[in-house]
């Protein structure tokens, strides 16, 4: 297969993307895959660092208000569509993929208008501008939460989960927590508010470490890179007990994600698709500051299923973290049923069923072009 795929900004447009490439390449060794993301988003680090073959355009995300930046996007998503189109001429591709991201937009417009097949994948329950422009145009739309459904035209849109799932819930895991100097036979929660940190989540731990450390369950508390040193700061004068883990990040968290017993944290779509392809009780705590709110509609896709609790932001305090954590750390049972709810969620075959909509579609093109 010749893929192109694009998806970018993000790591919720990125892994995804990463993923199904993976898959690919499991799949079908021979195939040639070619990567176009933006020169400012983060795959343009991300993507090279994995061996694949990487182009970048230069554009930017429009402003949801009215400003003249958008005079200036309107321009460079042109011009991005007039580089696409030679990207396309050049590479050839038997199906272009979109995982989301402005830049995105430009990439699959621009193949769809050339009659390449085109996907694109929407990982969150509220809809992106870049898929909703996209969607009259391409010819499948595969979602990661039933509740995208009704944003698209009905007879394009196929249920497919987020591939990440499939790439977590298939990786062998090694480890031990007695690797970072806790016990292996303890149940653990982790608390992980991103890989920039989540000053609300952070304040709210700090205030209640004293309490953690009476506890019988472990606690590993990542607070992100940037915020190491100021949560540390913080806790200069608190002891911290034995049973309890500050980290400023955890590098390998697809290996350390079978091992929690529970997981406290925002409720990205990648968040979501790692917890539900693990089947692992949560606790989640919506960002405040996405677009549309979609993390908090995320979040009551897993809540009103059983398979997580939720905390708004702004009712996040010591007092309530620790009443969703100790209703769950006391209550095997009760984790074992959120568990069970959490994996009916996990599509672990997602990146599978994408380039199955992949080959459908170019087998359908390669008999229209026949005639």
């Amino acid at each position: 297969m010749r893929l192109i795929i694009s998806g970018g900004g993000t790591g919720g447009h990125i892994y995804p993307a990463l993923a199904i490439i993976e898959d690919l390449m499991k799949q079908e060794p021979n195939s040639e895959v070619l990567y176009v993301g933006s020169h400012r988003g983060l795959e343009s680090t991300i993507v090279p660092k994995q061996g694949i073959k990487f182009t970048a355009l230069r554009i930017q995300g429009f402003r949801r208000s009215l400003s003249l930046e958008n005079f200036k996007t309107l321009a460079l998503f042109f011009k991005s569509v007039h580089e696409s189109k030679k990207i396309v001429k050049q590479f050839k591709p038997d199906v272009v993929i979109g995982t989301g991201g402005y830049v995105s937009g430009a990439v699959v417009y621009a193949a769809a208008k050339a009659h390449i097949p085109t996907i694109i994948h929407e990982q969150n329950s509220a809809v992106g501008l870049t898929n909703k422009f996209l969607s009259h145009y391409v010819d499948k739309i595969a979602i990661g939460f039933h509740e995208a459904k009704d944003q698209f035209p009905a007879e394009k849109v196929i249920f497919a989960g987020n591939p990440r799932a499939q790439q977590v819930a298939h990786m062998h895991s090694d480890f031990q927590w007695s690797s970072i100097g806790l016990k292996d036979d303890q149940p653990t929660v982790l608390i992980f508010g991103g890989s920039q940190g989540a000053p609300a989540i952070n304040n709210a731990v700090i205030a209640a470490i004293s309490e953690f450390n009476r506890r019988q369950y472990q606690v590993v508390f990542v607070t992100g890179q940037k915020r190491y040193d100021g949560v540390m700061a913080q806790l200069k004068k608190t002891n911290v007990n034995d049973n309890i883990k500050i980290l400023p990040y955890i590098d390998n968290m697809p290996q350390v994600l079978p091992k929690v017993s529970l997981i406290v944290g925002r409720s990205g779509a990648t968040s979501i698709a790692e917890i539900t392809a693990l089947g692992i009780p949560s606790v989640l705590i919506p960002s405040p500051y996405v677009t549309a709110d979609h993390q908090t509609k995320n979040t009551m896709s897993l809540v009103t299923r059983g398979a997580a609790l939720m905390i708004k932001e702004p009712a996040l305090n010591a007092k309530s973290l620790l009443k969703a954590v100790d209703q769950l750390m006391h209550d095997p049972a009760e984790r074992e049923k959120m568990s069970e709810n959490s994996k009916d969620l996990g599509v672990t075959n997602s990146a599978d069923q994408i380039l199955d909509i992949a080959r459908s579609l170019i087998h359908e093109s390669a008999n229209r072009n026949s005639k």
